[in-house]
């Protein structure tokens, strides 16, 4: 059954269980739990462990996969809250084991001097070519029409824009820490297709077939407020494939305003290779 955007808004909708907070997960057809789902969880109880505040980062380590029979329960525990930032801590677990690790660190609002590099020169949405990323169940489309399942040679490149339905509010989750959450969700996908790209003969459609994919820690930063119902470009670079792990990042621009950057380490591994 493909991913709906309704399926991805409820499992952002967190529900206190005890000490704790419980989150359902998404019916991929696959039994491991996507990571990105994991990524927007984990910073809604972030971000709800201290309400006065915004989200400005969250790195996660992934140092097992989560059952995607079994829901996710997730500890949040504030490490220290001052006058304008604060720290949390959040751990992802289904009963003894645990799926993610998470560092969140929060910022109140305030003025100060501001800048970014310009975006790239991609042309506008209407330039790029419509495609269906599977995991990201809504609009987005593909600068220069790359195809990251394709297995020609290719530079570790890639530009895409996205854009969500109109988005209002979702039960409790604070509506920055919704588009922020969303955004986390789908920066997860296609970094790992992204580095793939100058291998001949290998593209993301090897993971689990040939190669042995993971995502082993991931890495967001949001500078300023955004929307993602509102046209988004996500250029993303891989510059290095080395000892069974690929390197990526990427920024987000909202016009010509920087509004997040990401970062992820994954494994990549050839399915006859041990260790």
């Amino acid at each position: 059954m493909p991913l709906t955007f309704d399926a991805l808004l409820g499992c952002l909708e967190l529900v206190e269980d005890g000490p704790g907070l419980t989150g359902a997960n998404l019916d991929i057809g696959y039994h491991r739990v996507f990571g990105g789902q994991v990524l927007a969880q984990a910073l809604v109880a972030g971000a709800a462990a201290v309400p006065d505040k915004s989200v400005k980062s969250i790195h996660v380590l992934f140092p097992g996969e989560g059952d995607a029979a079994r829901p996710l329960h997730y500890r949040a525990t504030p490490l220290r809250s001052g006058r304008t930032f604060a720290s949390v801590e959040v751990v992802a677990h289904q009963e003894e084991k645990v799926v993610a690790a998470a560092l969140v660190s929060a910022h109140a609002d305030e003025p100060g001097p501001e800048r970014n590099e310009d975006p790239p020169e991609t042309g506008g949405p209407d330039r790029a070519t419509p495609q269906d990323l599977g995991m990201v169940p809504w609009e987005t489309r593909v600068v220069d029409d790359v195809d990251l399942a394709d297995p020609g040679v290719g530079p570790a490149r890639l530009d895409w824009w996205s854009r969500t339905p109109p988005l209002g509010a979702v039960g409790s989750v604070p509506e920055r820490a919704l588009h922020q959450a969303l955004l986390a969700h789908a920066t997860d996908l296609t970094l790992i297709g992204t580095a793939l790209r100058p291998f001949e003969g290998v593209s993301q459609a090897d993971s689990t077939v040939t190669l042995q994919t993971a995502v082993t820690s991931h890495t967001l930063w949001f500078h300023r407020p955004f929307r993602v119902d509102e046209w988004l470009l996500v250029t993303q670079e891989a510059p290095v494939v080395a000892h069974g792990r690929s390197f990526g990042r990427g920024d987000v621009f909202s016009g010509d305003a920087l509004v997040a950057s990401f970062a992820q380490e994954a494994m990549v591994r050839r399915m006859d290779a041990t260790g």
